[in-house]
């Protein structure tokens, strides 16, 4: 592996590539990205009960969600995101901090229309209105305050029931194989291991400024599903541009 980023190196030195261009070379060498998605629309979202400004795309059959001004979706065990819903994914290597608050039953719910035995009126928002107000959104936790997310006469969970639920949710991502799969080819490319001690996964906040891997813009793509509820199959650093 020292060998074939060496190699890398000196060919970029040779083609007068930036060497700051190739702080990530090893993290990117030997992982995929995933396929695009086609949209015959711009797909709106809804937002998340009993999470902080998390949203997703009900209407199509792979999880899409946008998080702290990122769109965000999961693929064979690993996690991409990119500034945009259907071009530009980059390789996020770890496991974004936002998802284990989600509820794995979300397709379900929003099928019928029932949060945890509670009526859900979600309100679907299309992307420029999310683009324009997610931030104050999130900032004065404003679907948490309009009604609990549009769930009637719900009382969200404490915090301790929060983070036991989280916990649950970790050590239930570990077990799927294409997880498992997937941090078997890190760390047979010699890269972090993705697991913290315990056998959770690490979970992390994007930075202000890091510096995205493996960003590429699509142009051929895949037609989404509609109301299709699935589980999760498939399915993390730095920042792009």
């Amino acid at each position: 592996m020292r060998k074939l980023l060496l190699r890398t190196m000196l060919m970029a030195l040779v083609l007068g590539v930036p060497l700051s261009a190739m702080a990530a070379v090893d993290i990117s060498i030997g992982i995929s990205l995933p396929p695009p998605i086609v949209f015959p629309a711009p797909p709106a979202v809804i937002p998340m009960p009993e999470t902080n400004g998390v949203y997703v795309a009900p209407d199509i059959a792979v999880d899409l969600f946008f998080w702290n001004g990122w769109w965000w979706r999961p693929w064979e065990g690993g996690w991409y995101r990119s500034r945009y819903y259907d071009r530009g994914w980059g390789y996020y290597a770890h496991v974004p901090r936002f998802y284990f608050d989600v509820d794995p039953g979300w397709r379900g719910f929003y099928r019928d229309h029932n949060w945890s035995g509670h009526r859900w009126d979600y309100q679907r928002i299309p992307p420029h209105q999310l683009q324009q107000n997610w931030k104050s959104w999130q900032t004065d936790r404003h679907w948490e305050r309009q009604g609990t997310w549009g769930v009637q006469n719900y009382h969200p969970r404490s915090e301790h029931q929060r983070q036991e639920l989280s916990r649950q949710r970790q050590w239930q991502y570990q077990q799927r194989p294409e997880v498992q799969h997937h941090q078997q080819q890190r760390q047979a490319l010699g890269q972090t291991p993705q697991w913290q001690h315990q056998g959770h996964p690490q979970v992390q906040q994007p930075r202000q400024h890091p510096q995205e891997i493996g960003q590429r813009h699509q142009g051929q793509e895949q037609r989404p599903q509609a109301h299709q509820a699935q589980p999760h199959g498939k399915e993390n650093q730095k920042e792009g541009r």
